[in-house]
């Protein structure tokens, strides 16, 4: 697998909207008549490579959103969120795609005492909000601060929160862009298709939505996430 550092902080392009209401509104109807190619392909003449978070949990089907990423911006690192409890399947799956795409990747993970500590105390069941704290949101939103835009592969077919969501938005201290946020199931399945991209190992199995071992079971869309429980989302996104 290609691994690079966390990139540093760079001297930013000179266009950076500021965190406000109404620089988001331009960015909104500037990029919504767009579709998810050209989005990303406008979002690289306005920001610095250097300067975008590109996250993916190797999951489900992503290789549609790294394959049109890694053919649009060959530079761009990919961040893959390392919680110690993925599935020996997702690894292998990365690898694969970290492979086929030529990707670059950076592993972001919590620190080995938190981590460790999540295992003794067993979070995931007591309080898995918590336990995704630790092992996705503080060590993300670490390295928040090098970065510009943060790039996700947010559909909103997939959830009611995710329903909700715009191609911009600020989003825990940072400018939070979904270029894919109203691609339809069947527009990603039909690139798929015609690209020949593989999926997760675990969908054939029965998963729709793959997380970590603990708080994942086969099921359709994400049923099969924190089964029993409210929870819905990581946290990442909220």
């Amino acid at each position: 697998m290609s691994s690079v550092n966390l990139p540093a902080a760079s001297t930013p392009t000179a266009f950076r909207p500021a965190l406000d209401q109404a620089a988001i509104d331009r960015l909104n109807e500037q990029y919504r008549p767009l579709d998810f190619q050209a989005r990303l392909q406008q979002l690289y003449r306005d920001f610095a490579v250097d300067r975008v978070l590109v996250t993916s949990s190797f999951a489900a089907t992503s290789a549609y959103f790294l394959h049109i990423v890694s053919r649009i911006e060959p530079a761009q690192v990919v961040h893959f969120i390392d919680t110690g409890y993925h599935f020996t399947q997702t690894l292998e799956y990365r690898d694969y795609l970290v492979q086929r795409f030529g990707l670059n990747v950076a592993d972001v993970r919590a620190e080995d005492w938190k981590h460790q500590f999540t295992i003794e105390e067993k979070t995931w069941q007591k309080d898995p909000d918590f336990c995704c704290s630790i092992n996705k949101i503080e060590p993300l939103d670490a390295i928040k601060p090098q970065f510009d835009v943060w790039v996700s592969s947010l559909m909103r077919w997939q959830t009611e929160h995710r329903a909700s969501l715009d191609i911009f938005e600020t989003r825990r201290g940072i400018i939070k862009f979904n270029p894919m946020i109203d691609v339809s199931r069947e527009q990603r399945d039909a690139y798929i298709a015609e690209h020949n991209l593989p999926s997760h190992p675990l969908v054939a199995q029965g998963y729709s939505s793959i997380g970590c071992t603990h708080c994942t079971v086969a099921g359709e869309g994400r049923s099969g996430r924190w089964m029993g429980k409210p929870k819905t989302e990581c946290g990442l996104h909220l």
